[in-house]
This record gives structure tokens, C-alpha cells and sequence, in this order.
């Protein structure tokens, strides 16, 4: 339902809508800048009237906590199914933990699932430790996608890394320079398996 959004309005979207139901009360728009990393609230006011323009928020002038959901976003919660790391893969955690309050529609799929982020090796990509990446079930990505992957060895593994491809190889990179590539050839590649693509992120605050 948010496919007439660009990034930039869906994540603030994303936040107001994230904090509201946590907090039970709408962020201001200097906690709006500070989840983005933003100095000035200029360009944030500008998206936050598009997304008042398409019907996504309601505003209540005079107050400091204006900017609320206004549309409701439809659909059951995302299931949170484990743990997923950012740096070495971690053994994959297969158990339901929970349920994210959040519509898969936001992230412009019917089904996905939630994991959570384990290391630093994303960094670069906005992705933190502690994240609820959310993660949209396919058996493959474009090459510089970020997906969630499995690494078939003695035990299935689960790993959040960015997919490249060549002829000979499978190649699983980090958002972060103080990582190596994870480089699988030849009969190795048959080893690797997409869980899902990264469509988006859950940040408490």
C-alpha cells in the first residue's frame, strides 16, 4: 500500500508508525531528524506534508507531537523467527520468538519475517546491531541486494550479507570495511541459499 512512496518518506513513515505504537504517542519532529541522523528538520517537514497529501498522517496544529497515522495499515503482524548475524554467521534460530505490530503491507509484501540483527558488519548500510531486519521470501536477489542467507555446512547458518554473483562464484559481502567477503567457487556455490530479501527495518529507539 506504500508503493507510491520513495524511500526517504516510507522511512519516515516507517518511524512514525513504529513509535506511535510503542510509545503510544506521535514522535516530534526532532526525534523524526535524530532516528535519521539529520541536523535541521527542513527537508523532514517537506516529506511529512507529502505523506499528509496522500492521506498517510493527520496533523494537529499547535502541538509539539503532531504528526500521527491517519491510514490504517491493514494486515496481521510480522513474525519475528530468530536471530541473524552482521559479522561471522550464526547458527539460524528457527523457533517463532514473537510478532512485530507492524503490517507486512508497509514493506510492500504480503508475507515476510522478521530476524534479529546480531554484529556490526552492515553498518554502512544502516543496519545495527540489535535491528529487526525485515525479510521478504524468495530464492533469489539482483546482484548488491541484501538478503538473508543460509550457508549449508555442518549446520544451516544464517548470515546478513549483500549477494554478487559471477560465473564461478557466489560472493557475500559486508557493509563494512573491517570485513572479508565470504567467497564460495565451484561446486561450494551449490552450498548457498536465499532465505529472502531485505525489504526493511525495525529500529526501537
Amino acid at each position: 500500500m506504500t508503493s507510491d512512496l520513495t524511500p526517504r518518506q516510507k522511512s519516515v513513515l516507517e518511524y512514525i508508525i513504529s513509535f506511535q505504537r510503542e510509545n503510544r504517542m506521535a514522535p516530534t519532529v526532532r526525534e523524526i531528524c535524530a532516528h535519521l541522523g539529520l541536523s535541521g528538520p527542513a527537508g523532514i517537514h517537506r516529506v511529512l506534508n507529502i505523506l499528509k497529501d496522500k492521506g498517510y498522517i493527520l496533523a494537529d496544529p499547535g502541538k509539539k507531537r503532531s504528526w500521527r497515522i491517519s491510514k490504517d495499515i491493514s494486515g496481521s503482524g510480522i513474525p519475528l523467527v530468530g536471530t541473524i548475524a552482521a559479522g561471522q554467521p550464526v547458527e539460524a534460530i528457527e523457533n517463532l520468538e514473537g510478532e512485530i505490530p507492524v503490517s507486512p503491507d508497509l514493506f510492500g509484501c504480503k508475507q515476510c519475517f522478521s530476524l534479529r540483527v546480531k554484529g556490526d558488519s552492515m553498518i554502512n548500510a544502516h543496519i545495527l546491531d540489535g535491528d529487526l531486519v525485515i525479510i521478504r521470501p524468495q530464492q533469489r536477489v539482483e546482484n548488491g541486494e541484501i538478503a538473508a542467507v543460509i550457508v549449508q555446512n555442518q549446520l544451516p547458518e544464517a548470515t546478513l550479507k549483500i549477494v554478487r554473483r559471477t560465473r564461478s562464484a557466489v560472493s557475500l559481502e559486508s557493509a563494512n570495511p573491517a570485513f572479508s567477503p565470504l567467497v564460495f567457487k565451484g561446486p561450494q556455490r551449490k552450498h548457498v541459499s536465499i532465505l529472502g530479501k531485505y525489504v526493511g527495518i525495525v529500529r526501537k529507539t
